[in-house]
């Protein structure tokens, strides 16, 4: 094979395109890494209109993690204390099967819960959903999405009605004012932040105000930057409406015509005087009247957010106020404008498109609503009522089912909850309690495979074919380049297959990719995210298309230019057609500092490395970049506890502890530190930041407040230890030997 192949990058939600050719071509050298294996090509697809042939470091480096330290062949142990054994897929299969079958007699089909991956394709998250939510009748299948974007869904479903974010990347270099919060852009979406950057500096007329207790790289590009307390952000955009009503600026016809609850926001707003927010927030009354300014002078004004909003007690809150200022000004529906999530992972949004959270089902339906269950009932050929009308276990309701016994069944897929939930060691000691834990995944070692009874080897993006959605609702076709190691299976294909075992073979009667993505489009059919006009076949031929894409709309030649924006026509899916404004008040942190924990810990991404390094911990390049985790302090805070630059800082919370090396820095706000969130056990002594957090949630979406937690600062021995020195775990031996 000599020719290239057009993928997408499976790491953050930008979407962007690849073109990965094979390490060895005609008349050049091979292809290698450091240690010599043959490493296939990778450049970015000048034709995929999201990234524009433009690729960050993760994207460029991503082949030379392919190989390595993979899971090959199903291995099973009877308890945790003893060691993996290798076995045939027909042995594992059955283990599984029976376990399941036993589970459903004894204690019930609720007893059974999958934990799924914004690494899916839409296919592997479709055909669990069917196993799960429809064969098995249980809605127990959550994805770390809700650790992500599940505040950004509740927002727009209770704003607008629907889930989806109404923008597109072209908006990015259409906008006046670019009003960033809760996200370090440049870092975490390096290719949108390089689009909006680049067009910032080409029209210095455009205004870009960013949001965060950091000064981060995304802040310095900025022309104003707000670096609140932590916990501020309601009382922040609370006190920009106030100004703007203040000033008069606000759109009272598209009030009038196309909202709902203005009165009450009106009355709610009026509290935030600018001295009162300003004193709140810990910024000036002048960079708050400023802020207002640039929205007040702005025709259009586009508002991007991530996980500083979304991870926190008030997610949906935040999202809900954000989506108010754009209704009070009617910013919305039009080029340059409106409310923009950042989605965390690369098929986040496709999960969403499946119904891949507890409470939905797919084709943006509800497991609350009777019709949307019978839809499916009716699709996938089961008998009324098969579908529960129970939401299913969250994340944290997964591992406090584990607790108390009332999960038997716990399947994980494509994740690493072993690092990333909150309050670890409360999260590991459930794992340890868990009666049968199957593992899916397609690397090996990881912490969470130490929990695991099964392991089932997954291949990845590169070794199947299958679609994902990025944050603009474009939908990409990943087709593999390369074949699964050892006997390594799609994730689709696994769920199938136990479905069928399960006695439901008509339900599962795949035998390729393109045909669990055809059924999945018909599911969508009329549904707000519309993509019955979508199959394999045309994105491989047209290439990446934005939803909604419904069959009617093919061969119009406006069909591109309608998908781009949503509610261009200021028609809403809530039932009278209007958008609704919300009316809340800050309630600050879960877990505020006080004398005894004096400090707020928040944590984050580096621009190098990617969640739990079960990739990037593994490229060379990287691991250069970013060799070590650390906590940064600001030196007003590090004068007082004597801390010095690269000192070690013991952190402790209510919850646990860990130890970092000390950042001295201007950089985060006094009172605050800051811990990158990428490390596990695997990678780091006592260095994981989720040791800290706690799992206080929104109410709404049930998404952890993963961004804040009160802590206190220990100076620890200037020659405590070294990352270097210490004893580690070699997060690369080969799973067995063959």
């Amino acid at each position: 094979m000599t020719d290239s192949t057009k993928t997408l990058c499976p790491y953050c939600g930008v979407g962007c395109g690849l073109e990965v050719s094979p390490p060895a071509a005609a008349g050049k050298a091979t292809n290698r890494d450091s240690q010599g294996n043959p490493v296939w090509k990778v450049r970015g697809d000048k034709a995929h209109p999201s990234s524009q042939g433009m690729v960050c470091v993760k994207g460029a480096t991503i082949a030379e993690a392919i190989a390595k330290s993979r899971l090959r062949y199903p291995m099973v142990r009877d308890s945790l204390n003893e060691e993996f054994r290798q076995v045939s897929w027909e042995e594992a299969l059955e283990k599984i099967v029976n376990r399941i079958q036993t589970v459903r007699l004894t204690q019930g089909a609720d007893a059974i819960c999958m934990y799924g991956s914004g690494q899916f394709q839409t296919e592997d998250y479709y055909i669990a959903q069917k196993l799960m939510k429809g064969c098995l009748g249980t809605n127990n299948f959550d994805a770390n999405s809700r650790l992500c974007m599940s505040s950004a869904v509740s927002g727009y479903i209770q704003s607008f009605g629907a889930d989806g974010p109404p923008c597109c990347y072209e908006d990015l270099e259409q906008t006046d004012c670019a009003f960033l919060i809760g996200t370090n852009t440049a870092e975490c979406h390096p290719i949108v932040f390089n689009r909006l950057n680049k067009y910032c500096k080409q029209n210095r007329n455009v205004k870009m105000v960013v949001v965060d207790p950091r000064y981060t790289t995304t802040a310095e590009a900025a022309d104003l930057h707000l670096a609140i307390h932590p916990g501020t952000d309601i009382d922040l955009l609370n006190g920009i409406a106030h100004l703007l009503m203040r000033w008069g600026c606000i759109d009272l016809d598209f009030i009038e015509d196309c909202t709902s609850n203005f009165p009450a926001y009106a009355e709610v707003i009026q509290d935030y005087t600018p001295e009162m927010v300003a004193q709140k927030c810990g910024i000036s009354a002048a960079d708050l009247e400023t802020a207002a300014r640039y929205w007040k002078e702005s025709k259009r004004v586009l508002s991007m957010w991530s996980m500083g909003v979304n991870q926190s007690s008030e997610g949906t809150a935040k999202v809900r106020t954000i989506i108010n200022l754009h209704l009070m000004t009617g910013q919305i529906g039009k080029p340059g404008a409106g409310p923009f999530s950042l989605t965390g992972q690369p098929n986040a949004m496709g999960g969403r498109e499946a119904g891949g959270l507890a409470h939905l089902l797919p084709g943006y339906r509800s497991v609350k609503n009777p019709q949307h269950r019978a839809e499916l009932e009716q699709l996938w050929g089961l008998p009324t009522g098969s579908i529960s009308s129970e939401v299913g276990r969250n994340t944290w309701e997964i591992i406090t089912g584990l607790e108390s016994g009332e999960v038997g069944v716990l399947w994980i897929a494509a994740t690493n909850p072993a690092v990333s939930m909150p309050d670890l060691e409360r999260t590991k000691a459930a794992l340890l309690r868990s009666p049968f834990t199957i593992y899916q995944d397609a690397y090996y070692p990881t912490e969470t495979a130490a929990y695991a009874h099964v392991l089932l080897p997954a291949a990845q993006w590169s070794e199947k074919t299958g679609v994902m959605t990025n944050s603009e609702r474009r939908v990409t076709l990943c087709s593999a380049f390369r074949q699964p190691p050892g006997e390594a299976k799609a994730d689709w294909e696994i769920f199938a297959e136990v479905g069928r075992r399960l006695g439901f073979t008509e339900q599962f009667a795949f035998s390729a990719a393109t045909q669990v993505y055809a059924e999945f489009t018909k599911v969508t059919r009329d549904r707000p995210c519309d993509m019955s006009g979508l199959s394999h076949e045309r994105l491989r031929a047209e290439g990446p298309q934005q939803w909604p894409c419904p069959e009617s709309e093919l061969g119009k030649s406006d069909r591109h230019e309608k998908a781009k924006r949503l509610y261009t026509d200021f028609k809403f899916h809530t039932p009278d057609g209007r958008a609704k404004f919300a009316a809340y008040h800050s309630r600050g942190l879960a877990e505020p500092p006080d004398p005894q924990y004096p400090y707020v810990l928040t944590n984050g991404r580096l621009y190098g490395h990617w969640h739990t390094l079960t990739r990037t911990g593994r490229i060379d390049k990287i691991q250069q970049m970013h060799p070590n985790p650390f906590i940064e302090i600001h030196p007003r805070d590090a004068a007082s506890l004597k801390i010095n630059n690269d000192d070690w800082v013991e952190v402790r919370s209510r919850r646990g502890k860990a130890k970092f090396p000390a950042k001295v820095t201007k950089a985060i706000a006094p009172g605050t530190v800051f811990v990158p969130m990428h490390w596990g056990a695997l990678w780091a002594e006592q260095a994981e930041a989720n040791a800290l957090t706690h799992p206080e949630s929104c109410p709404d979406s049930k998404q952890p407040e993963l961004k804040a937690c009160a802590v206190q600062l220990i100076p620890l021995s200037n020659n405590f230890f070294s990352y270097q020195e210490a004893e580690q775990y070699d997060p690369a031996p080969s799973p067995i030997s063959v």
